[in-house]
């Protein structure tokens, strides 16, 4: 899908200089927001998230204020589209790896239509299956959406099936972290778990949002690393992003799962949040 609108710098354009070090090292941070009656949902959160992977890597990001009235400018413009805001280091001013101090961030804004999705997806569920590929461990850069995705790309080259929607991926430990485009929950013995992100993956706004609804609502919640072993044994299995909220797995790897009640209670406590353009806990007031 091609995007609608591109705006580069501020500024109605789809060119970026060749030197810039986001297309040569990966060297940039990006957030995929879910915009609904013209508002971005959730954009405290993602503002938060980028602040914060700028400054673990250095990065001069452009002041939230300009990044938020860019989004909340291309939102306005439709009534339901998916934002992605990219922010790199900029053109580098020589050959290397080496940063520079002289150096400026280039920002990339892109709005996209909502892509047509069948709604009993929500109801029933998604397939799912495990990915080959496996992701490696970085401490420095767990956690953070940064521009390289080499292995979410090759474990999403793994399959062509359109019925499968998602891959889940293990770390070269063989911990479970994530799905390719996904945080992953699981229902063990009435407990929601999550796996811990210290080593490697991304942590999701959707993730953060579900685990703060989860507290909110008296439901048993818990970080921590997990295994091949957990997701046997989960009763549930679900998956979250910006976009897709809380999606059920009802087939992970040919085994059926059950739509649970768990699963349920977390949809529907999120979905007036989804509806509408959902604020950070900050901006409602919730700490």
């Amino acid at each position: 899908m091609n995007p609608e609108l591109v705006w580069v710098n501020g500024r109605p354009s789809g060119e970026v200089s060749a030197l810039d070090r986001g297309l040569h090292f990966g060297d940039g941070l990006f957030e995929t927001i879910g915009c609904v009656h013209g508002a971005p949902r959730f954009l405290e959160l993602h503002l938060e998230r980028l602040a914060a992977g700028s400054e673990r890597l250095g990065l001069e990001a452009p002041r939230g204020g300009t990044l938020e009235a860019e989004v909340r400018a291309l939102a306005a413009e439709s009534p339901r589209s998916i934002i992605k805001m990219l922010v790199t280091r900029g053109a580098a001013v020589a050959r290397g790896y080496a940063p520079s101090a002289a150096e400026r961030p280039t920002r990339i804004t892109l709005r996209y239509a909502w892509p047509e999705e069948d709604p009993a997806l929500w109801h029933e569920g998604v397939r799912v299956r495990v990915a080959d590929q496996r992701l490696g461990e970085n401490p420095a850069l767990a956690g953070l959406k940064h521009c390289n995705r080499l292995e979410q790309v090759l474990a999403r080259a793994e399959w062509t099936d359109p019925g499968i929607a998602e891959a889940l991926m293990y770390s070269s430990s063989a911990a479970l972290i994530s799905g390719t485009m996904s945080n992953v929950f699981l229902v063990c013995d009435e407990r929601l778990l999550t796996p811990r992100l210290d080593r490697c993956g991304v942590a999701g706004v959707m993730r953060r949002v579900v685990l703060a609804e989860a507290a909110k609502a008296g439901i048993a919640a818990e970080e921590r690393t997990l295994g091949s072993g957990d997701l046997a044994a989960a009763r549930e299995v679900f998956l979250t992003n910006a976009l897709m909220g809380v999606r059920p797995v009802r087939e992970l790897g040919g085994r059926a799962l059950a739509v649970g009640p768990l699963t349920r209670a977390l949809q529907e406590r999120l979905a007036p949040l989804l509806r509408g353009g959902a604020r950070g806990p900050k901006e409602r007031g919730d700490g």
